[in-house]
């Protein structure tokens, strides 16, 4: 039996993978949304579930509001000492390290060190009891780039130890060197790395047999004729047979950083990932391999909700650090009652909302559908949404209106990304509804585009609005949103109630 490429046709970007027992353990980037970098379970690296998060707020006020961009940037997971630990580069703050003894459990977290510009860090336990991290430098906080650093650290994740020092400078050979994954093997240590660029780039190696270096360079895996550009950002992992795997992320823009899993094997002490498809003695992606494991698994990336106990499902997370003041009470039976809340920093826009309630969409073309209800007290403009989040944007929603209610479509453009900058957001149709409740679809279409209709009872549905392109956000693909917003940021006791929240996937 074999698999397909892409293993997830979602946006975990930055993926780093352990296997722990019979189990495998994932994380990846999440910038902005929280809780943070989930933590993914697999028993064969092909099948996922999402289990947990190793960051459930960020303990900086800054991240209380929307920060594109920032927040937490490629992580690395580790199982050390009966621990699961997750090194968690945030580029404006410094180095968070989680842990956790349950994957399942609550990840405390401390603060390696403070930082600006420090990312991708990767830990190693050597032989003698001496830990030590690599990282790669962002330039857009600290003007350097291309260069992986060393430094020793304690064992215990709490501080550093000695200086950084430069290991290798890829600015000639390998530029835009970051993501290291630090290992040793037989003695020697290796890193892999990609450079060249999200959608440009390669898989780099580096081998050395002090932890200092000299350090080795070798292009392991590259586009060449495939059709996977990249390929990213990844880790390497050895199954129970023994066979190795590299997972890695592909660029696809619109919809973000999707998972591939290749083959990988090592040749004279270099690791070869992939298959030589044109013969010129690097690795390719492969389209199609065989199973790691046999057998499909039960569980799978929940996706549609019915909103039990009136709480989200892992699968959601907030534009901002989670608040309980998001939400409005337990609700009805298997129900969300968010709040229509003022933004108190600024105009009421998506982009800006902390209290937008996001999902990464699991599929290249999807149709959502949620039952929205707003509630009988609120202020004028209160409204409850079915959204897409990106650079542009659009959002359907059942609105408060001084005769009753209306279905507004809104759509966004965002010309400066940050909290402070600017996006405009225009009334592109409005339709009066004669009642508190609406059945909002939101579909995506194979060519990356999407748009809206609304019913009445769920069955017969009428478009509203034109069809608009998919946009990404700010280091990450499109997103699902739900949001119960003051749209003319009036203080209102008023809540939107959301209820059977449905994805079925595009042909």
């Amino acid at each position: 039996m074999n698999y397909q490429n892409p293993v997830l046709y979602a946006d975990y970007s930055d993926p780093d993978v352990i296997r722990v027992g019979e189990d495998y353990y994932m994380v990846a980037s999440s910038f902005t949304y929280l809780p943070g970098v989930p933590l993914l379970h697999s028993k064969d690296l092909v099948h996922w579930e999402i289990i947990n998060y190793c960051v459930r707020a960020l303990p900086f006020e800054k991240y209380d509001r929307p920060s594109h961009g920032s927040g937490t940037w490629a992580p690395s997971i580790r199982y050390h000492d009966g621990q699961f630990i997750v090194f968690i580069p945030l580029p404006d703050e410094g180095i968070l390290v989680a842990r956790s003894a349950d994957p399942y459990g609550e990840f405390k977290l401390n603060l390696l060190c403070e930082s600006l510009g420090w990312i991708d860090p990767c830990p190693l336990w050597d032989d003698d009891g001496r830990a030590y991290m690599v990282f790669a430098l962002a330039r857009s906080r600290c003007g350097v780039k291309h260069r992986l650093m060393l430094t020793e650290i304690d064992p215990d994740c709490t501080r550093l130890i000695g200086e950084p020092r430069l290991i290798f400078d890829g600015e000639l050979m390998a530029p835009t060197t970051e993501g290291p994954k630090f290992y040793k093997r037989d003695g020697e240590y290796l890193i892999l790395a990609p450079s060249g660029g999200v959608a440009t780039g390669w898989q780099s190696a580096l081998r050395a047999k002090s932890v200092w270096g000299p350090y080795e360079y070798r292009v392991v895996m590259h586009q060449g004729s495939s059709p996977v550009n990249g390929p990213h950002q990844g880790g390497w992992v050895t199954a129970p047979d023994g066979r190795e795997w590299f997972l890695h992320f592909q660029d696809v823009y619109e919809l973000g950083r999707i998972i591939h899993l290749q083959p990988m094997c090592f040749n004279g002490g270099w690791p070869f990932i992939g298959s030589d498809l044109d013969g010129d003695g690097i690795g390719e992606p492969v389209e199609e391999w065989s199973l790691p494991a046999e057998g499909k698994p039960a569980y799978e990336i929940a996706q549609s909700d019915t909103f039990p106990e009136g709480r989200p499902g892992l699968q959601w997370q907030w534009q901002a650090n989670p608040k309980e003041r998001y939400f409005a009470g337990s609700g009805a039976e298997n129900a969300l009652r968010l709040k229509c809340l003022v933004n108190e920093k600024r105009e009421n826009l998506l982009w800006y909302a902390p209290n937008a309630l996001t999902q990464i969409p699991q599929h290249p073309a999807l149709t959502a559908t949620v039952t929205v209800r707003l509630s009988r007290e609120g202020a004028l403009g209160d409204m409850a949404s079915l959204g897409v989040v990106g650079h542009a944007y659009g959002y359907l929603g059942l609105q408060r209106t001084a005769g009753g209610f209306r279905l507004a479509l809104y759509h966004g453009e965002v010309t400066e990304k940050t909290f402070e900058g600017q996006a405009v957001e225009t009334l592109e149709a409005a339709l009066d509804w004669p009642r508190d409740t609406a059945v909002l679809r939101l579909e995506i279409f194979p060519d990356k585009t999407y748009g809206f209709a609304c019913s009445a009872d769920g069955a017969a549905f009428t478009p509203i609005g034109p069809r608009y392109p998919l946009r990404r956000a700010t280091w990450t693909g499109a997103k699902l949103c739900l949001w119960a917003s003051s749209r003319e940021n009036r203080p209102s006791a008023g809540y939107g109630e959301f209820a059977d929240f449905q994805i079925r996937p595009g042909e």
